[in-house]
Formats: C-alpha cells, structure tokens, sequence
C-alpha cells in the first residue's frame, strides 16, 4: 500500500509561466518522503544528522503529464522497492487531488553509506521496516 501526502501548490512553488518550475516537483516528492519517514516512527532530526549511515540521493527524474498551478491540490503516493542490499528506489504518482488525473511521476534513487569513508552500507534495520511498510522488498 503506498503512503499517501496531501498538499497545495503555492505561489513560490511556480516560475514566471505560473506553473510548478520543474525542480520545486522533487522538493515536494522529498516533502512526502520525510512523512512517510516520521509516519513510520523515524525521528527526523537523528535521521538526517546520523553519523552511522547517510541514505543520499543517487538519482532523480520526473515526467510531467500536464502543468500544476497555484492554489491546485495534489495527492503523491510514495512506493518505495529494495534494489540491493545498499540501494532502493522510491517511486511518486502525482495526482490532482480532486480528480485524481495523473500530472507526474517521480523516481529516485538512494544508497546507503558509511558517511565518513562513503562506503556503501547495508540498508538498516529501520530503513528495511519503513520499506517493508511503504513498498516492496525482494525477500
């Protein structure tokens, strides 16, 4: 089952055309994964200030299907997908709120490392849970 975030478009969300500038539909995709994170019991704040294991950004793409403007209301579903045993994926499908119309998708993809040596890691034991609970795993 995919974890669900709501939320408005804002003003400072658009470019000079009035619509989502293409970079703000990532910060909201990472909007969405950091409550999916605290829905699960993750504490933020020890999270992203971790000194045992760092879980950056390796890739990020978006398609766009249609423009999303000031005061629309959108819904992300956030699945997440073990890929190995230091790397997963996390898939968005924006959608209108209201008519649920698909307006993008989002992909990215994280790795797992010591952030002292940047050597990969194997995800942790609190990562495995919020994957078991928001996607898929291959055991």
């Amino acid at each position: 089952m995919p974890f669900t975030y709501t939320r408005t478009i804002r003003f400072q969300d658009t470019d000079a055309a009035g619509v989502v500038y293409f970079a703000n539909v990532l910060a909201m995709c990472h909007e969405a994964y950091e409550e999916s994170l605290a829905a699960s019991g993750i504490n933020l704040k020890l999270f992203f200030s971790n000194q045992e294991v760092a879980i950056p950004i390796v890739h990020a793409s978006v398609d766009f299907f249609r423009p999303m403007f000031c005061g629309d209301h959108i819904t992300i579903y956030l699945t997440s997908k073990v890929l190995t045993r230091e790397k997963f994926a996390t898939a968005y499908q924006i959608v209108m709120a209201e008519s649920d119309q698909l307006v993008a998708k989002a992909i990215s993809r994280h790795v797992c490392i010591d952030p002292i040596g940047r050597t990969r890691k194997q995800i942790p034991a609190e990562m495995m849970q919020w994957l078991h609970q928001w996607g898929e795993t291959e055991d």
